[in-house]
């Protein structure tokens, strides 16, 4: 009996640090198990999960006092993912198993009474963080093999009972190897809504390929069954499918949020996250007691967050999204640390003209107070951020009936995807993907365009019709519109353009 250590990893948001696991067992003293390291409530109670799974393995648990250390020692540790490594580490402390199968292994898995290897959330941030930290070998739940084979790096086993960890720490046996077949991809079974179900509406149509071609964000105001959900569902099929990087990123906040599909598929297609307006604050942004769970926002990164009803969610919720339309990111502070997740997604808000929402607006019972009133809650810097607004017309009988068929997702897709082509070639340089992420300084600097080219936008500033945010927020749209046309740069009619979709009045 002695000394014996093994590794886990803590996650904080998707950012992980290696944990060092250090068992401690002296012959003499008063029987007992001692765990230091600052654990939550979960991870005190693993003592107890550890030494039922010990004994019901087949193995025994040592007759004297037991220190089971987690470092850094001031870091504070959560949840009950490091189950498996405190086992590992008792047993190789008590020389039931030898060591040096340990070394340079990292493990994950929470521990049921029987012996059962559990899924944990956060494995696949875990596992990258791992590999960062040199970790050569990784022992996961079998269940989470799926989700660890996207990483490089790192070799992965699996194991469905602690009695397979010990068999294999002994030579006596084999864990579960990743699957070699090609990696199934989450939305390989989702049916794709269409564009081609919408019908009329032309100039919602072109604002929703103008949004996806540039990653800006979208407002539609209009009389309820105008479709304004049917093309808010419909943007996700005009994005392009991830990258490598962007998938990585994505599932990990996925895998964190405890909501990747049962497989642990990697997420390639960009997610679509709509929250019902009863949503907390913290359900929108994340949030919850000890260290902070991601919220709708982050769920949606990479992807496209629906606030359907907007003028329902309360001033409060929408002024909370404001910052992570700025940052791309949500920094959460709670006593135990401060928290980072990634929030890079496309807004798209739809709201009702008016409290009473007839199907016809010559039907509405409202004064011009209680219309102006509902749609204040909509606030002037959360508008200024939104880069398309469009007002939604009742549909007709002819968009219904006559004309051609409208044109697909498909179609629309390909004019999307040169655009964004043409914008990743011309901002690769700085590392931007898309016109929405230029910071207005560039536009204005090296990317500035003619006076006579922006003289529309330049009489909105000196009137005070545009703030300088809003100004901004118009180029980008002016460089995604001569990207759709196949323009070298933007022209005045693709300023015009971008300043009337911004213009639209909201009451």
């Amino acid at each position: 009996m002695g000394l014996r250590t093994t590794h886990a990893v803590a996650l904080f948001g998707v950012d992980g640090v290696l944990v060092e696991i250090e068992a401690d067992v002296r012959s003499g003293g008063l029987p007992g198990v001692q765990l230091l390291g600052l654990p939550d409530a979960a991870l005190q109670e693993s003592k107890n999960r550890v030494r039922a799974a010990i004994t019901n393995s087949g193995e025994s648990w040592p007759l004297s006092h037991v220190t089971l250390a987690l470092s850094p020692a001031a870091l504070p540790k959560t949840g009950t993912s490091f189950d498996t490594a405190l086992a590992v580490a008792v047993l190789a402390a008590t020389e039931r198993i030898p060591y040096s199968p340990l070394e340079g292994t990292v493990f994950f898995g929470e521990l049921a009474l029987d012996g059962r290897v559990r899924m944990v959330a956060g494995l696949l941030p875990g596992l990258l963080a791992a590999t960062e930290s040199g970790m050569r070998r990784a022992v996961v739940p079998a269940a989470g093999l799926a989700e660890a084979r996207s990483v490089p790096g790192i070799e992965v086993l699996g194991a469905e009972s602690l009695s397979e960890v010990v068999s294999w720490a002994r030579g006596e046996g084999d864990l579960h190897q990743c699957p070699t077949e090609e990696f199934r991809e989450a939305a390989e079974d989702v049916i794709e809504e269409d564009l081609a179900d919408v019908r009329g509406q032309p100039e919602a149509r072109r604002a929703l390929e103008i949004a996806a071609a540039g990653g800006h964000h979208l407002l539609m105001i209009g009389p309820p069954g105008t479709g304004k959900t049917m093309l808010a569902r419909r943007l996700c099929g005009l994005l392009p499918e991830l990258s490598a990087e962007e998938a990585l990123e994505t599932t990990a906040v996925h895998s964190v949020a405890g909501v990747l599909p049962e497989g642990g598929a990697l997420v390639r297609n960009a997610p679509f996250v709509a929250p019902h307006h009863s949503v907390s604050v913290s359900g929108l942004i994340g949030g919850g007691t000890g260290l902070a769970r991601p919220g709708a926002v982050s769920r949606a990164h990479r992807g496209v967050l629906f606030v359907d009803e907007a003028c329902e969610f309360g001033a409060q919720r929408l002024e909370s999204l404001r910052t992570a339309l700025e940052e791309g990111e949500v920094r959460i502070s709670r006593k135990d640390g401060t928290l980072r997740y990634p929030a890079r997604f496309q807004l798209v808000l739809a709201t009702n003209p008016c409290p009473c929402a007839p199907a016809r607006e010559l039907d509405c019972r409202c004064t011009p107070q209680a219309r102006r009133r509902y749609l204040n809650k909509l606030s002037g810097p959360l508008l200024d951020r939104t880069d398309l607004r469009v007002r939604m017309r009742s549909v007709t009988t002819g968009d219904l009936v006559s004309g051609g068929e409208p044109e697909s997702s498909a179609r629309v897709r390909a004019r999307v995807s040169r655009a964004r082509e043409a914008a990743a070639h011309r901002w690769r340089e700085y590392g931007w993907r898309t016109n929405s992420e230029v910071p207005g300084p560039k536009l204005r600097g090296k990317f500035a365009l003619p006076g006579t080219t922006t003289a529309l936008l330049d009489r909105g500033l000196d009137t005070g019709a545009l703030t300088a945010r809003g100004a901004d927020r118009c180029l980008r749209v002016a460089w995604t519109l001569s990207d759709l046309d196949g323009a070298e740069r933007p022209e005045a009619e693709h300023v015009a353009a971008a300043l009337q979709f911004r213009e639209r009045t909201v009451v």
